[in-house]
């Protein structure tokens, strides 16, 4: 029996406009640097880019899903389960240029960017990125962010963590433990301040909604100093002045980024199958 670990419950649902028309593009190479070959990882006997594949699918705004590598090894495992892929150059030094070159030879009005490591990313989460645009016409960019309550992921550089403004919009991503909370050096307490009072820190969830437009202008951007910094292109945009409204979600996902990551999602995935 293969399973997608998809909850149950049917198809997520949008409010977004019928005319709007959104394409799920998932970005995926073979030569990642912590984890060679992932993408066509075994997970519960089908390649774990299936997983990502048949979940983002199951989000019922979105029109189309296909895959952008640069890797035949990928395309060709894609072709087999029967999804759509696309070649892309392998000169590209992030996913928001391979998306770019796929979004430039496509007809729509937001292109979501689905991780290629994220096998339990949620269908409603696709949705919670996508619902601001449904009333905003100048927003150009969105992500999604979760309470962060581990604190061992607070100090995890693998674990991206984004500051908000009072309307949601993102300040500043970082791989460092943002914001600043205290410590024993005389500095208060933020869990002693009035509930109203307090500061949150929220874990990113690179899940990205950009308008075709804007993806194609960002892709043509210089690459920025931040960015080169924290090893994170989504600083580029705040760079270069460009708002990012980063929408809470109760969803958490997991990147598998190591071989690690993935035994822990196996487990997830088989306690799933006893439930």
């Amino acid at each position: 029996m293969l399973l997608f670990v998809v909850h149950p419950g049917g198809p997520a649902r949008s409010d977004l406009p019928s005319h709007i028309r959104t394409v799920a593009i998932i970005p995926a190479r073979y030569a990642s640097t912590r984890f060679p070959g992932k993408a066509l990882a075994d997970l519960a006997g089908t390649p774990l880019i299936e997983h990502v594949y048949r979940r983002t699918l199951a989000c019922r705004a979105v029109s189309h899903v296909l895959v952008a590598t640069d890797d035949h090894r990928i395309a060709n495992a894609v072709r087999a389960f029967g999804g759509d892929v696309r070649m892309t150059s392998a000169a590209h030094q992030s996913g928001t240029d391979r998306l770019a070159e796929v979004a430039l030879t496509l007809d729509c009005d937001l292109v979501v960017n689905v991780q290629g490591d994220e096998p339990l990313i949620e269908p409603p989460m696709i949705d919670q990125a996508l619902s601001p645009f449904a009333g905003d016409p100048s927003l150009l960019m969105s992500t999604l962010r979760r309470r962060l309550d581990d604190p061992v992921d607070a100090i995890d550089p693998n674990v991206v963590k984004v500051v908000v403004d009072r309307h949601g919009f993102a300040l500043y991503f970082s791989r460092a433990s943002i914001p600043f909370i205290g410590d024993a050096a005389g500095v208060p307490d933020v869990g002693s301040l009035k509930p109203e009072a307090r500061v949150h820190q929220y874990k990113h969830i690179g899940l990205y909604v950009y308008r075709r437009d804007f993806l194609l202008a960002l892709a043509a951007l210089e690459p920025t100093p931040l960015e080169r910094a924290e090893a994170l292109e989504q600083l580029r945009a705040l760079e270069h002045g460009y708002r990012i409204m980063a929408v809470e979600t109760a969803y958490d996902s997991i990147g598998v980024d190591t071989p690690e990551d993935l035994e822990r999602v196996r487990r997830l995935v088989a306690a799933e199958a006893r439930a």
